[in-house]
């Protein structure tokens, strides 16, 4: 009777152990995507006017990352290279998606061509359940009611906000004063539905609020999860709830950013306190580009949102996985290590023990090590980026004219016009506010620099835009380019 005992206990040690290492390698992977919010603006990275507790605490359990970089500084394309581990202009995704008409003109496609290779659907075709709940941007707004679902990328549940086909939340705006909400994007409702009317500062609840019972199915049916959140928060116009409004637009801002902090905790501790999640799942949380002038913080960056400065592409960053991290770094911050949004692609695959597609090539690189704190390494390649077409400046009221191309390689930073003319040097190991021009004292790193962002600007396909400054040669040539149609590659 001993040694049946003794044998079941062993049998019962091994068991546990085989399906550890198999739930260790198929993690669940929660990706968080704030909408417009800067570098500092959590305030584990600075931020001494607003408290951000729940976010804060994921930081003093997981790490930091001081140099983690998107790749457009506006919210379509950075979003496009989350999705596809591409450099967005290979899809003619490169400013925000409008209406057909400002598409055209633009040169930007209506949506994101469904054949792009996308990480949601190579990790369903790997056994996850995967599930899109908050903004898309990525086809599916305006005027352009003929977008394919998000399904059509992978994921096999959605719900999402006015820019987005399918099931959606739409904002019901209430300030003080007001007797009743007043409703916004009503038109949205033609872009699918169920369309479920919410006050606009509970929607980052509600996209929690699905995203949970989702997890609970995946993990009932034996499955691990992707998942994106990506709230509306916190884009203008800022409404936060009528007890928190205050008078000026950085103070809007501010009591917004809190309350969806607030919001996005009940996830945070949902997955702390499951027992089947807690040890087994990712969460990486971070911004689409950087603030609006006069909202968010960029901390000490030159630049905001549509800029190629670091204040309008560099993203705070932040990893938890107690089961998953490195123990060791738990509470750290990596201020070495350089990587960029479409990254993430190939290091998720990597994490998920999952295969890529075939005939799939990332522009982003397998960085998987850094992200669990198993390296300080760095992404090989540099990275480079195109400003969107349309914003030649930051905004009316912001005349400085913007350069155009940007890379960085190491700790150099290089900005210049598409012809490579006005070149703008940076070192920022020593300069990370990019106010000392070093192209005098360094003419050959100039020179080397500007034919490597030159050549990689040559290899994308072009905006084909009037606002580039590359005139079509008619309407009728114009529109020989379909939306949705694959660029070359």
């Amino acid at each position: 009777m001993r040694y049946r005992l003794l044998f079941f206990a062993l049998l019962y040690v091994l068991c546990a152990s085989a399906l550890n290492l198999s739930a260790a390698s198929r993690p669940n992977i929660i990706l968080v995507l704030i909408d417009d919010m800067g570098w500092g603006d959590f305030s584990c990275f600075g931020n001494k006017d607003a408290q951000t507790p729940n976010v804060d605490r994921l930081a003093a359990e997981g790490i930091r990352f001081s140099q983690f970089y998107v790749n457009a500084p506006i919210c379509s394309p950075s979003r496009c290279a989350l999705v596809t581990g591409q450099y967005p202009h290979r899809w003619r995704i490169t400013s925000y998606l409008n209406n057909r008409a400002d598409n055209e003109r633009r040169g930007v496609a209506n949506w994101l061509d469904p054949k792009a290779p996308t990480l949601a659907r190579m990790l369903k075709q790997n056994g996850y359940a995967t599930g899109h709940f908050g903004k898309w941007h990525l086809g599916g707004q305006r005027d352009v009611a003929d977008a394919p679902p998000i399904s059509d990328y992978g994921f096999d549940e959605s719900l999402t906000n006015f820019e987005g086909m399918g099931a959606k939340l739409l904002p019901l705006t209430l300030k003080p004063g007001d007797t009743h909400p007043g409703r916004i994007w009503a038109d949205a409702e033609r872009l699918g539905g169920p369309v479920t009317w919410m006050q606009r500062s509970q929607i980052t609840s509600g996209f929690v609020d699905a995203a949970i019972p989702f997890m609970n199915r995946a993990v009932v049916a034996g499955k691990p999860f992707y998942v994106n959140l990506w709230p509306d928060d916190v884009h203008s116009p800022f409404w936060p709830p009528v007890d928190k409004w205050r008078d000026s637009r950085r103070g809007l801002y501010l009591a917004v950013l809190e309350q969806m902090d607030r919001q996005l905790g009940k996830l945070f501790d949902h997955v702390r306190a499951t027992p089947a999640l807690r040890d087994n799942t990712l969460i990486l949380v971070c911004s689409d580009n950087g603030p609006e002038p006069g909202a968010g913080s960029a901390g000490p960056f030159r630049g905001t949102k549509t800029t190629l400065y670091e204040g309008g592409t560099r993203s705070p960053l932040i990893a938890w996985g107690p089961g998953l991290v490195d123990k060791a770094k738990a509470g750290t911050h990596n201020e070495t290590s350089v990587f960029a949004a479409m990254d993430l692609a190939p290091s998720f695959l990597a994490i998920a023990n999952a295969a890529k597609s075939a005939g799939v090539t990332f522009d982003g690189e397998n960085v998987a090590p850094v992200v669990l704190g198993r390296s300080l390494g760095s992404r090989a390649a540099p990275i480079f980026w195109r400003r969107p077409p349309d914003r030649k400046t930051a905004g009316p009221n912001l005349p400085e004219r913007l350069p155009d191309l940007a890379m960085r390689e190491g700790d150099w930073k290089l900005l210049c016009e598409y012809d490579g003319s006005q070149p703008q040097l940076y070192n920022l190991s020593t300069d990370r506010a990019e106010a000392k021009n070093l192209v005098a004292q360094h003419p050959d790193l100039v020179a080397r620099l500007t034919k490597a962002l030159l050549a990689w600007h040559q290899s994308m396909p072009s905006d084909n835009g009037p606002a580039l400054g590359m005139q079509v040669s008619s309407p009728k040539a114009a529109g020989k380019k379909k939306a949705g149609d694959k660029p070359p590659k």
